[in-house]
């Protein structure tokens, strides 16, 4: 249709000019036959007693004008002569002098006698052959010549119209077809969508510069993004069921105890004063160990709402420390040693890459060794306020000595000092590697080492802390899974392996939080390794962490012995 009426306005616009072309030849034509005695070769005229007198010539040629002749006194139609045989036109019947003259040379249009042939005509004032005898004369040609190559053209146009028509639209539903073919594809990857399959693509992708090519690569993008989000609504469905279980699982086990004992009391199986503080005692620890989960519980579903997240520049020096020394405190057979990477010593033995400071043994308690005694140790050497001094060492070795400015690998100074100095919120990082180390605790011997490593990663600006063990390891095919909630490798869920299972769980709803990873690795030589990186704080920020003094571990065995 936009072709039709496309070709239909071309058509009528090319007549109107061609018909306007043709017209301007005629006049130009006229004009120039008005200029002459064109009445001479047709007619014959004479004056006689000083009237004009006209006679028809003979053998007058036929031509393609007409022409008329006037009386100059009263401006009388003398004669008219010319033409091919045609219909001849209808000349005024009087056209006097006075009118002639300013009528001069001015086209006009004169119809047939019959009413359907036009001509183009003008007057002009003629004198005859130098006799001072003047008249008018009017021209007039027919535009038969120009309406029959209008009308030829329009009939042509409309031959040639019709077939482009035609032919344009056959070949744009063949286009339009042979483009939009691939759509067929797009239908039946949407009916087998439909139908549930999630999984189908479009393969046959075209390139991108075609409108279904983009609708091609939209559509899988699209289909990436929904089976994705299907995949992680059916993992979270089945992590929240597990969750629903374990919790009520967890839960109903100290619930039971917490019944049994109400019952035995009300049923008067409970006797005596002794029995009634061991069944106090025992409500006690469990609901203890209930408000312990309900505690574990509300903190994941505060970082998962993000609250309760206080984001400042924490440094993880002190805080390796502190942990360090609570694990000192708690089990003073463990050797803890804090390592910290960031520091440059200019001595010799700083200078070789693989030494390492030796760990000297504690020494071993006799078995007689009493708990009180210990714990006795172990509270005045935390009341003690040990003068600062500038060490982070957890084993009592030889002090590192915090430089104003870090070295490059080359030996030059650096321009600023990248200190492990991270975003995030230090009691949620203290959480951190508390959790850590209480599962470190949970799986490995009383007498087993355990270190805090505190490093940089300069390229990927990111501060990280090391909780490393040499127990049995965390076996590869688990290591995806420590971290799900209620997850725990031994099923059976004794009490003997540890809590609830949800440790883990917490240190990675803190880190996704504070916007770091949370990775575990195998430890050389037995052991696994926790590492956990957080986004280091701006120069500014750091700066204010470089001078904190530090604190060297007292050694708590030794003490106690």
């Amino acid at each position: 249709m936009l072709l039709a009426v496309g070709l239909f306005a071309a058509g009528v616009g090319t007549a109107a000019f061609l018909r306007t072309s043709l017209v301007d030849g005629v006049d130009a034509q006229v004009d120039a036959l008005a200029r002459t005695d064109a009445a001479s070769p047709l007619l014959e005229l004479s004056v006689s007693d000083g009237r004009l007198v006209v006679d028809r010539a003979e053998n007058a040629p036929s031509t393609d004008y007409f022409v008329a002749v006037y009386e100059p006194e009263d401006g009388k139609l003398l004669a008219t002569a010319g033409g091919r045989g045609g219909p001849a036109p209808a000349f005024p019947g009087a056209y006097p002098l006075d009118v002639a003259v300013p009528d001069e040379l001015r086209l006009v249009t004169l119809k047939a006698a019959d009413g359907d042939t036009e001509f183009r005509a003008t007057v002009t004032v003629q004198e005859l052959s130098n006799t001072g005898v003047f008249y008018s004369q009017m021209v007039a040609v027919p535009l038969t010549t120009v309406n029959r190559t209008i009308a030829n053209y329009i009939g042509i146009y409309s031959i040639l119209a019709i077939v482009i028509v035609v032919a344009g639209a056959v070949l744009t539903r063949w286009l339009v077809t042979l483009t939009f073919r691939s759509l067929g594809a797009v239908e039946s990857t949407a009916d087998a969508i439909s139908a549930g399959d999630f999984s189908q693509r479009m393969t046959d992708i075209e390139p991108t510069t075609t409108e279904v090519g983009r609708l091609k690569t939209a559509i899988n993008a699209m289909l990436d993004h929904v089976d994705a989000a299907i995949s992680e609504r059916d993992a979270t469905v089945r992590q929240m069921r597990r969750f629903i279980g374990d919790a009520s699982h967890e839960l109903r086990t100290p619930l039971v105890t917490v019944r049994g004992y109400a019952e035995l009391y009300r049923m008067g199986a409970v006797h005596g004063d002794e029995d009634v503080a061991q069944s106090m005692d025992r409500i006690e620890k469990e609901a203890i160990r209930m408000g312990l989960l309900v505690e574990d519980l509300l903190a994941l579903a505060r970082l998962d709402e993000r609250r309760d997240v206080v984001i400042g520049p924490v440094d993880l020096r002190p805080v390796a420390r502190d942990a360090a020394m609570d694990v000192r405190a708690t089990a003073p057979l463990r050797p803890v040693t804090v390592i910290d990477t960031t520091v440059y010593e200019p001595s010799a033995e700083a200078s070789q890459p693989d030494a390492t400071p030796e760990r000297e043994e504690p020494k071993r308690r006799s078995p007689n060794t009493s708990a009180i005694a210990r714990a006795g140790a172990t509270l005045s050497l935390l009341r003690r306020r040990p003068k600062p001094v500038p060490a982070i060492e957890a084993n009592g070795t030889a002090p590192h000595t915090l430089p104003s400015v870090l070295p490059t690998p080359d030996g030059r100074p650096r321009a600023a000092t990248l200190q492990p100095v991270v975003v995030g919120d230090e009691n949620r990082v203290r959480q951190i590697v508390a959790n850590l180390l209480g599962n470190a605790r949970r799986f490995t011997a009383e007498d087993s080492p355990i270190e805090l490593r505190i490093g940089l990663d300069a390229a990927a600006r990111m501060g990280w802390i090391e909780i490393v063990d040499h127990g049995e390891g965390v076996p590869d095919q688990i290591k995806d899974k420590i971290f799900q909630r209620f997850w725990r490798a031994d099923t059976s869920r004794t009490r003997e392996t540890g809590g609830s299972g949800l440790g883990l769980s917490i240190v990675a709803s803190i880190v996704e939080a504070l916007h770091g990873t949370v990775e575990v690795v195998d430890t050389p030589g037995g052991g696994a390794t926790f590492r956990v990186a957080l986004p280091l704080a701006d120069a500014r920020d750091a700066a204010e962490h470089l001078d904190i003094p530090t604190q060297p571990l007292p050694r708590l065995a030794d003490a106690a012995e």
